[in-house]
């Protein structure tokens, strides 16, 4: 059986920190970004690590162990 391509496209959007665990970035900071207040943009500019619920299926999308 061939190996399974890993989603490039979420490849390219999330990190793997060194504990193991996936940073990604916010969303709602590019579009009308001028309605939003300066402390929301820059809280929405911050990356955060993905949720543990979902990491285990992310982590299958870009064939890799998560911890």
């Amino acid at each position: 059986m061939p190996k399974m391509k890993s989603s490039r496209t979420l490849a390219k959007r999330i990190k793997i920190t060194g504990t193991g665990k996936i940073k990604r970035k916010k969303a709602y900071n590019a579009h009308l970004a001028p309605n939003k207040t300066r402390k929301q943009r820059k809280h929405l500019a911050k990356p955060t690590t993905m949720h543990e619920t979902d990491m285990r299926r992310l982590a299958q999308m870009i064939d890799t162990k998560v911890r």
